[in-house]
């Protein structure tokens, strides 16, 4: 079979690094799609070396660059087999005080980023009669959060496109799920205050944080040849933080 091409937006932050890792391990081609950052790209080189990992700059919130990427990547592999979207930032504060700049940053990366990335991905999916397509969401999209009424919007926003394109494109080979994770040891949770991260652990049943490895895992079970039969499914990566029946 030939090598399924892989793209994933916010390729080098804490998730993203370990989904292109673990997807380049399987045996994928990944174009980790992110804005530059000459520090954090050179901390993904050393990561991914040897692997069969590239580097595109791309701002998720500029539709006409996301879809200039696609077809990048389509020229240079005849195929966007799978598309994971991880990209995603957060702006907390309370709703009382929060700026319309700080709503219109989270929403433009984390859902407005996923419609510019999948539109233009879908139709050669639909074409092919194959598709993988992954979201990034996240628990607090399930459950809410104090401060993160932008964040919470997005994330549950970015599931009620998933079940929606997934029933779209369920006869053409295509499937849409996304993935929601609790708190993970990345640069995002890390940077809560101490007092505060060891008390969102001590809800955690598992009693530690997630590890990115561990939400590449779910994201690899989900873009898996075999797995066309599980569409606009969510599958919670927590610890047991959160669970519905």
């Amino acid at each position: 079979m030939t090598r399924r091409v892989a793209v994933v937006s916010g390729g080098m932050g804490g998730l993203g690094r370990a989904i292109c890792i673990a997807l380049a391990d399987a045996g994928y081609r990944v174009i980790a799609a992110d804005l530059p950052d000459g520090q954090r790209q050179a901390e993904f080189e050393a990561a991914v070396a040897g692997r069969a990992v590239d580097a595109a700059a791309l701002d998720v919130t500029d539709f006409d660059a996301c879809r200039a990427l696609v077809a990048n990547v389509e020229s240079a592999h005849g195929a966007l087999d799978i598309l994971v979207n991880a990209a995603g930032i957060t702006r907390d504060t309370t709703l009382r005080r929060m700026d319309k700049a700080q709503w219109d940053a989270v929403l433009g990366v984390n859902l407005d980023g996923v419609f510019n990335l999948t539109r233009p991905a879908i139709d050669g999916m639909v074409a092919r009669g194959f598709g993988r397509i992954v979201n990034i969401s996240s628990v607090n999209g399930q459950t809410g959060q104090v401060g993160q009424t932008n964040y919470s919007a997005a994330k549950a926003g970015m599931h009620g496109f998933t079940m929606a394109l997934a029933r779209e494109v369920a006869r053409k080979g295509v499937t849409v799920n996304s993935v929601s994770p609790g708190y993970c040891e990345t640069a995002m949770v890390m940077a809560i205050p101490e007092d505060i991260r060891a008390g969102i652990v001590d809800k955690v049943p598992v009693g530690r944080l997630g590890r990115p490895h561990e939400i590449a895992r779910a994201v690899l079970f989900l873009v898996a040849e075999d797995a066309g039969f599980i569409t606009g499914a969510n599958l919670p990566v927590n610890g047991g933080l959160f669970m519905d029946f």
